[in-house]
């Protein structure tokens, strides 16, 4: 099949929504940066949220910071795929921002919670959902801690949540165990390339 010219990227018009969770502090956003580096045509959506940014983040970059009246003005306009409240801010991803990504072709990468997933599922069944799975509950507690962005009480609340989120993983398409980072960038990526091989996606 001579007009396959390159596996990575074989499927044509709009691109590919791929759906990646975990549990809180599970190293999604470590992975997917990683993927995006060595991996052509693949984009990240960025999420609105309501809550202040971290040291070191950018609007624009990370997340896109707004207010909260602003981000229920939204809510309002049916302007999010999907959004939710967690710890007390809002989260959301723009219907709009999904479009454009998605729109010349190449592929995109949502950075988002368990509930925010299942909305995608709901409303874009298309979108290819993907898990990643923590060594241990004991190595989450670990990882949470030395991130040291939570408050004690708020690690707690975290970990207990973990143990709802990781019940979820049967609705999604696939689950990647992220316990050495290359290897679960791998994982991830062997996925990205199956899914742009399907024989629905190839142009006739």
């Amino acid at each position: 099949m001579e007009w396959i010219k390159n596996l990575d990227n074989v499927h044509s018009g709009k691109g590919i929504l791929f759906v990646i969770s975990s549990v809180s502090g599970g190293g999604k956003t470590t992975v997917i940066q990683h993927l995006v580096a060595s991996q052509p045509c693949l984009c990240v959506s960025l999420s609105h949220t309501t809550r202040n940014p971290r040291k070191g983040e950018k609007d624009g970059v990370e997340y896109f910071f707004v207010s909260r009246d602003t981000f229920e003005r939204m809510i309002r306009e049916d302007q999010f795929l999907e959004w939710a409240e967690v710890y007390g801010h809002y989260y959301g991803t723009s219907k709009a921002a999904v479009e454009e990504a998605v729109s010349g072709g190449c592929d995109a990468i949502l950075d988002i919670d368990v509930q925010g997933a299942l909305q995608v599922r709901e409303r874009r069944p298309d979108a290819v959902l993907i898990f990643l799975l923590p060594p241990s509950m004991e190595e989450q507690g670990k990882r949470l801690a030395k991130r040291g962005t939570e408050a004690p009480d708020q690690l707690e609340k975290r970990l207990e949540a973990a143990t709802g989120e990781l019940a979820s993983v049967f609705e999604y398409d696939y689950a990647v165990l992220n316990d050495e980072i290359g290897e679960a960038v791998d994982g991830v990526r062997s996925i990205v390339v199956s899914e742009r091989c399907r024989i629905g996606r190839i142009p006739a």
